[in-house]
């Protein structure tokens, strides 16, 4: 993890963070905050989610079993966290290139390289593998890792909209799906790498297809 450890709050059941959720006990410390984040972000690079453990991850970071319990409930909270910390450095709006094509590639072609230089594909597939038996941790799943990610780009598409680069009637969720399913299609099946001539393939074919949906509406 680095300094750069997102503003918001860490995760608590029912989609609050640590903003919005009742104080207990005595305030965590930011620096304490940090280390565990740093400390789960490390170990779970290192093992399998099955084989972290809270004491392992107390034991790296140098804190309490009773302090991380306090702020993440179980592990897979954390660890989502501590994933979002690592990914979530671009503000929730864009900035505007000017076209969809600038506004894709600013949002993609940084997000690649953080993919690539990690492996981050075995971390997805146990959050994922997670979501699909629990429904509370898929819902904090949903809301605060894949949504804003998509928000980003959806913003992009809706500019491009206005700016009249794309039919009105564009299908904005089907256009994020195009865009963000071979990246974890890649990252969950490992079976080739995430680089950057496959980002920049993937934004030309995303391109294309809704700009041969402009043309097929004039």
């Amino acid at each position: 993890m680095t300094d750069a450890d997102h503003e918001a709050g860490p995760l608590m059941p029912g989609g609050e963070t640590a903003e919005t959720a009742p104080r207990r006990g005595r305030p965590r410390s930011e620096r304490s905050r940090r280390a565990i984040l740093r400390a789960v972000g490390e170990l779970v690079l290192e093992h399998d989610l099955s084989e972290i453990s809270m004491d392992a991850v107390a034991a790296r970071a140098e804190a309490s079993k009773a302090t991380i319990y306090r702020w993440w409930p179980s592990k897979e909270l954390l660890v989502l966290d501590a994933l979002r910390s690592e990914w979530d450095t671009a503000t929730p709006e864009p900035p505007d290139a000017g076209s969809l094509a600038g506004d894709l590639r600013a949002l993609i072609i940084p997000w690649t390289r953080e993919l690539a230089a990690k492996p981050y594909g075995r971390v997805i597939a146990s959050l994922v593998a997670r979501a699909q038996t629990d429904p509370e941790f898929a819902r904090e799943y949903r809301t605060h890792f894949v949504a804003p990610r998509r928000e980003r780009a959806r913003i992009a598409f809706h500019r491009a909209i206005e700016r009249g680069e794309i039919p009105e009637d564009t299908d904005v969720e089907a256009a994020l799906d195009l865009l963000y399913g071979p990246f974890y299609h890649r990252l969950l099946h490992t079976h080739a790498a995430v680089t950057d001539r496959f980002a920049n393939t993937i934004l030309e074919y995303v391109l294309a297809a809704v700009s041969a949906s402009n043309r097929g509406s004039g």
